[in-house]
């Protein structure tokens, strides 16, 4: 066997193994060339020494570089530890998911869900973002503010047990994502707003769904949630159109009676509020746009005061008769909304809220001064030198102004719970304006900023006592105080070609609405900022806006 294995090793090489320049025999081998020996290009050369790099020692992919600094690095943790963000539950959940929003998405702590899921998978997510989405829509077509709708559609979402939900809101579109992990893909869905309308009634119910769905005491499944928001979008007004024809002549009247009206004025900006009421209810059945509406509900107001002042009745003031006509068509709530959401930081739906409010004006000023004009071509005594509220009657006017706020109410669909307090904040603002302006003898403009403040904040107290919204306490105490006068006498000085008193007087009308909606939104600040619920973070915790002083 061991011969046989030589003889295997000393077989010669197969032909493949030979090289066509393999010497002849006797001819001795050449030396291998130098370039040609077996070598790399990454070959460290002879002779060169190379210091060794921490690269090249064994350590920790989580050891920190020598040069690092951990003082001197922006992620250092101070001592004390990053805070905490404090969520109390006897908060109201309005402050809380304001709180959550305005935290960053890494320090935000992982929801608490408060109603049971009966799936061992989860809850179902298209079906939740879908709810939320519903809820805010109601919210956003109601009237109330971009940050308020986020914070409800944040704490329907949180409710149901889902973590990172990024809601996001403008003039018309509702937009919900949530990522359920990093290697996840996002579900996103959107909503948008085809139709507005005032109604506060469902606006407090979808209110109470919320607050149901964010509470542990009360159990409130999908498909109840479901169930009861399609109950709320059933509801009917709780007002027939009768009543709100009345409510528009009563609003009208009061404030002509605001203004230094009597009996017969009363009576004609009535008469002149609900004829354009009818008239802008014809059109919006024709399918109008708003903005025709407006044009056709300041006309009859208008035209009735150029018919006083032609029939030249002895004591009866027809610029007060348009200026409570005025008072019913100004769209003080868009200009309350859009001011609110500007200062909040949500400065596209802002943009859209004002704009909307500038067409809703426009549409005012056309409708008046078009009657206006064929008043002075017709020579109606129409004086734009009136001087406003120049007949101080304390207790007929503070009278006139809660009937004022009460009309304001009815018109605004809401319950009839609260007609009577929104009633008496209304009177309150009158008072204070009031004492302020006429005893006091301030500027009309602090004293409406004042007056609108103490409104935002009896708002929000009252909100907070019964957990629902601000907006039906608030919108219509603010009647009292919107422009009307302003206005007019600015339309009539235009129509009579003084440009220069007529600019003048409406750019007061502006600064007195901006007045009114930074007061109200002054107001429910300071009630967040400085009121503690018992058992609550304290004040300085709260969390503002991240952009301050322009960066």
């Amino acid at each position: 066997m061991a011969d046989t294995a030589e003889e295997e090793d000393r077989k010669p090489q197969s032909d493949e193994a030979h090289s066509a320049f393999s010497p002849v025999g006797g001819v001795g081998t050449p030396p291998v060339p130098e370039e040609e020996h077996p070598t790399s290009e990454f070959t460290i050369p002879q002779g060169l020494r190379i210091p060794a790099t921490t690269e090249d020692l064994e350590t920790s992919a989580f050891k920190p570089p020598p040069n690092y600094e951990a003082r001197l690095s922006p992620a250092f943790t101070p001592p004390t530890g990053i805070p905490m963000v404090k969520l109390t539950k006897e908060a109201p959940w309005q402050d809380r998911m304001r709180t959550m929003l305005r935290t960053p998405v890494a320090e935000r702590p992982a929801p608490e869900a408060t109603q049971a899921n009966d799936d061992e998978a989860g809850p179902a997510v298209p079906r939740v973002l879908d709810l939320t989405l519903r809820i805010g829509e109601l919210l956003l077509a109601g009237g109330e503010g971009a940050e308020d709708v986020e914070a409800a559609m944040f704490a329907v979402t949180r409710s149901y047990g889902l973590d990172r939900c990024e809601p996001t809101v403008t003039f018309t579109l509702l937009s919900i994502s949530h990522q359920p992990s990093l290697v996840d893909d996002p579900v996103t869905a959107s909503r948008t707003v085809r139709r507005r309308g005032t109604d506060y009634t469902r606006l407090s119910a979808v209110y109470s769904l919320v607050d149901d769905i964010g509470s542990e005491d009360v159990d409130v499944t999908l498909e109840e949630a479901y169930r009861r928001l399609a109950e709320i979008r059933r509801n009917r007004h709780p007002y027939p159109g009768w009543a709100l024809t009345a409510a528009a002549g009563l609003l009208a009247g009061a404030a002509a009676t605001l203004v230094g009206g009597t009996v017969v004025v009363f009576i004609a900006a009535a008469a002149g509020a609900m004829l354009g009421d009818r008239l802008a209810w014809l059109c919006a059945g024709r399918g109008l746009p708003e903005f025709y509406q407006f044009i056709a509900a300041a006309m009859p107001p208008a035209g009735m005061g150029v018919a006083i002042s032609l029939l030249d009745l002895p004591d009866v003031r027809a610029s007060a008769v348009i200026t409570g006509g005025l008072f019913a068509l100004i769209p003080g709530r868009a200009l309350v909304a859009g001011v609110q959401d500007g200062l909040t930081g949500y400065y596209i739906t802002a943009a859209a809220r004002l704009l909307e409010v500038g067409y809703l004006v426009v549409g005012i000023v056309i409708g008046v001064l078009t009657v206006l004009y064929l008043g002075v071509r017709l020579d109606a005594g129409l004086n734009p030198e009136t001087v406003i509220h120049s007949t101080s009657r304390p207790y007929i006017q503070t009278l006139a102004a809660m009937a004022l706020s009460c009309a304001f109410a009815v018109l605004l669909q809401q319950e009839r719970s609260t007609v009577l307090l929104v009633t008496l904040n209304g009177g309150v603002a009158w008072v204070i304006y009031g004492a302020m302006a006429d005893a006091g003898e301030l500027s009309p403009v602090a004293a409406t900023a004042v007056a609108a403040g103490l409104v935002g904040l009896f708002g929000q107290l009252l909100s907070r006592y019964r957990f629902a919204s601000a907006l039906p306490y608030v919108t219509a105490a603010i009647g009292p105080l919107l422009p009307g006068s302003s206005t007019y006498f600015g339309l009539l000085n235009i129509a009579q070609n003084d440009l220069n008193a007529g600019l003048t007087a409406l750019s007061k009308a502006a600064a007195l609405a901006l007045a009114i909606a930074i007061g109200v939104n002054l107001g429910g600040e300071l009630a967040r900022l400085f009121l503690r619920v018992p058992g609550a973070e304290s004040p300085s915790g709260r969390r503002a806006a991240k952009r301050t002083r322009g960066f």
